[in-house]
């Protein structure tokens, strides 16, 4: 039976794990905490540090192949495995290129796709430089380990950069993005496997809340030719960064019908949840095929429309055991919880899925379910 090591043991890994399991695939999930999402689903665990060598060698010597469920693992470390023969993917070099926004934005527009105006600042005067020659209001962003609106801030104002430029720069090194006029975020699901075969998943639409996605909707409403543009462009991104696996890309439509590159997650993401239900083919079980180097799935969809909504903590403490109860009557309402313990406001706890024969009716039930849990 082959082992799949993931690199995290949160909800990305609990999902990827389900999905191995109806494959026949066992998994090694390494996580710095002793109790995870995905650890309770498998019995090969290891527990330590990443960068601990002793704790590394464990975790190689009980994988077949390697993959991860988020970008924060350092590069040196998948590229330590590749060296002792392990199959990693992502590979080493294409999460170097990810890991670090401004390098990820100068390799796409390098490969010729149409991205915001961005620069590296390296203090408050380059920021105020950048707004005089773009204009406001503008995104400030932290280069690495950014996630779920940790590593962003919009400023409207010079008088906001002071308190920006403190939270973020103790983060990382920063880049700033112009403010792009959108009408819709939208991302689309690449699969990309190890013979560079693609099978590409409908352009969705992102609803966000202080830079979290509280809202999936597919497909996006938009017009054919948009579409179309959105999935070439997706496309080529994870082609420019060899990507092998799952990745989500996500884009801007502006009113002119004109699409942006905006960011890229070189794993399974939050707008490829609805791919569970919604799909043929999960994004999670062609992640697996992708990196085992087996065929990719249908990315078809199941219905004419689905809905996903987040599950954020509204409330910081322990989760209870009858938080499902009501929304579980609710029909039609796919309703998954991560496990995670303990609920702080705005921690991504869970998500439900709707399936309708139009956006309309899959969203009303998806957020009638939402509105019945008590997270």
């Amino acid at each position: 039976m082959i082992r799949l090591g993931i690199f995290g043991g949160g909800q990305l890994a609990q999902m990827l794990t389900q999905s191995a399991v109806a494959l026949g695939v066992e998994t090694v999930i390494f996580d710095p905490a002793i109790d995870t999402p995905a650890g309770r689903y498998t019995s090969h665990k290891v527990i330590g540090d990443w960068g601990d060598p002793a704790a590394l060698n464990a975790f190689a010597s009980q994988c077949d192949i390697v993959t991860l469920e988020n970008e924060f693992v350092a590069a040196a470390i998948l590229a330590d495995l590749e060296s002792r023969g392990l199959p990693v993917f992502p590979t080493a070099a294409t999460l170097a290129v990810i890991q670090d926004k401004l390098l990820q934005k100068e390799r796409m527009r390098q490969a010729g796709l149409a991205v915001p105006p961005f620069s590296a600042v390296r203090a408050p005067d380059d920021v105020r430089a950048f707004a005089a020659a773009y204009g406001w209001p503008l995104v400030l962003k932290a280069r690495r380990n950014g996630y779920d609106g940790y590593g962003n801030a919009t400023l409207r104002h010079p008088e906001d950069i002071a308190a920006a430029w403190e939270r973020l720069s103790a983060r990382s090194d920063l880049l700033a993005e112009a403010w792009v006029p959108f009408v819709h975020e939208l991302a689309v699901m690449i699969g990309r496997g190890r013979d560079g075969s693609i099978v590409v998943y409908p352009a969705v639409e992102t609803v966000q809340r202080n830079h979290i996605c509280h809202m999936v909707r597919a497909p996006a409403a938009i017009p054919p030719a948009t579409a179309k543009h959105a999935a070439a462009l997706a496309q080529q991104a994870v082609t420019a960064i060899d990507g092998i696996g799952i990745f989500g890309v996500e884009l801007f439509a502006l009113p002119d019908g004109q699409v942006l590159y905006n960011e890229i997650a070189p794993r399974p993401h939050n707008s490829g949840h609805y791919t569970i239900e919604g799909c043929t083919t999960s994004q999670f079980e062609n992640h697996l095929r992708a990196v085992l180097g087996w065929p990719l799935g249908s990315s078809q969809l199941r219905a004419p429309a689905i809905v996903m909504v987040n599950l954020l903590g509204s409330r910081n403490g322990a989760v209870t055991s009858d938080v499902l109860n009501t929304a579980l009557a609710v029909p039609g309402a796919h309703i998954h919880l991560y496990g995670k313990r303990q609920a702080r406001i705005g921690r991504k706890m869970g998500h439900i899925t709707a399936l309708g024969a139009n956006i309309a009716e899959a969203e009303a039930i998806a957020l009638r379910a939402a509105r019945l849990v008590n997270i």
